[in-house]
């Protein structure tokens, strides 16, 4: 772990010169050389690694660093932290593989092709798999895989950051964002209000945030299951009768654990729905399906894909590749490591979860943040229904009433700009925009750093 005093003492002039060496020493052990399958026209740099977050129980994060490309200046490019949820799903597997990161895995599971639309061109990203369990990310403690929940993660993010700062200070005062999805709608807030509370007071922080988007996010448990049960509904998922039984039954603004009678009216609405991607339900699942596991958070890995939905097992092929985990140095024992994109353990075991973000949300736009919010409209696991009633019960004046955007003169989605939030749905986007919509996530990613708001 870094120290305090490290810190400091690299803020001063006298010892810039050997903390920088030092940095750069770690900064080189970290380097990818090139991973197996790699196309050679990449022209970017890459890092990955570990940084430890809790010395006596032996917990270390795993992360990913993918530069802009030279022709870009990296230098001049901000950074972009991205999370993905579950809770226990990996952001290498779905965020970089699969979403903005500039590599796709082909079908054979050994070989990469590049991303156009890949949100590096925009900004330098490090991508996290946390918690510790999750990814590559370890914990020597095993019990902690059964004791994971919201505040943990959090602080270990925070953490992480702190440390990760010190081995890369060329990233020290610039600008920093942080995204993610689904269960990372609370990882992202919530880690958002640690970082701003710590800079409180500091004039230029270290870690320079200024905002964050999320995406399909997980906000207010009882908006967000009165607008699932109402998409469902709406969309001829369920019948009416299952989805009185569903407003009835379910009162998750009191208790994460539903009731026995909630429990039922939620296995009739899955029978209802029948063999479909719940999270992109006009698109075929990967034909086979045995493997889904469902209960009422979503915490299973994901399966919806755009074009191949089957991409989820090339992902789990190529990380399991002995030479592809030599190369992100992830191999710490010399034996193979066992690779999943979702721990089974993590988020079955999790022990703390708030009911609701708005809160925080209410004090990091009243600190003036960055905020926006996102919705792929095909999701029917956190659908855009739930997202507009959580974002509604913010009671935020409008600034800009709800517009369609556009992209090559199609419309892209819609937008509404509140005080203090912007909300963009994507159409015929699901749970994961960047894969079902690229071009149209890009230009949302951009549209957020340039803090414009949607083309119309």
């Amino acid at each position: 772990m870094g120290s305090s005093l490290f810190s400091v003492l690299c803020l001063s002039f006298l010892f810039l010169g050997p903390c920088y060496s030092v940095s750069t020493r770690d900064q080189e052990r970290d380097r990818i050389t090139k991973l197996p399958g790699q196309p050679s026209n990449a022209g970017f740099a890459q890092y990955s690694g570990y940084v430890t977050v809790h010395q006596e129980a032996g917990r270390a994060l795993f992360y990913w660093l993918i530069e802009s490309p030279k022709s870009r200046r990296p230098e001049s490019r901000p950074l972009l932290l991205w999370l993905n949820g579950g809770p226990g799903c990996s952001s290498v597997a779905y965020g970089a593989a699969e979403e903005i990161g500039p590599f796709r895995i082909r079908s054979d599971g050994k070989t990469l092709y590049l991303n156009p639309y890949a949100w590096n061109n925009l900004a330098n990203l490090l991508f996290l798999e946390s918690p510790a369990g999750v990814g590559f990310s370890y914990t020597n403690t095993t019990s902690e895989l059964y004791t994971g929940g919201d505040q943990r993660t959090a602080e270990d993010a925070h953490t992480f950051l702190v440390n990760w700062f010190e081995r890369y200070p060329q990233y020290q005062y610039r600008d920093f964002y942080i995204a993610g999805e689904s269960y990372a709608g609370h990882y992202v807030p919530q880690l958002s209000q640690i970082i701003y509370q710590k800079n409180k007071g500091i004039k230029n922080p270290i870690i320079n945030f200024k905002g964050f988007l999320v995406g399909n996010a997980v906000t207010d448990d009882y908006h967000d299951y009165i607008g699932t049960f109402e998409y469902w509904w709406t969309h001829g998922l369920i019948s009416g009768s299952t989805y009185r039984m569903l407003r009835t039954a379910c009162d998750f603004g009191s208790s994460m654990h539903p009731s026995s009678d909630c429990v039922k009216a939620l296995r009739l609405a899955d029978a209802e729905q029948g063999k479909i991607d719940p999270y992109s339900i006009f698109t075929q699942p990967c034909n086979d399906t045995s493997s889904l596991r469902r209960n009422l958070r979503g915490h299973y890995p994901w399966m919806s894909r755009a074009y191949d939905p089957c991409t989820e097992r090339y992902t789990k092929k190529y990380f399991n590749l002995p030479e592809v985990q030599k190369a992100f140095h992830a191999n710490v024992t010399g034996i193979p490591y066992s690779w999943n994109s979702c721990s089974d353990i993590v988020g079955y075991y999790w022990v703390d979860s708030p009911l609701s973000m708005l809160p925080i949300y209410q004090e990091l736009i009243s600190a003036g943040l960055r905020i926006w919010v996102f919705s792929g409209d095909t999701d029917a696991v956190v659908p855009v229904t739930a997202t507009r009633y959580s974002i509604d019960a913010l009671k935020l004046p409008t600034i800009t009433n709800w517009y369609p955007w556009y992209d090559n003169g199609k419309v892209g989605g819609w937008s509404q700009v509140y005080k203090g939030l912007t909300l963009v749905t994507v159409t015929g986007a699901g749970h994961e925009v960047p894969l079902h919509r690229p071009r149209q996530a890009y230009i949302l990613f951009r549209s957020f750093l340039e803090n414009k708001p949607m083309p119309s």
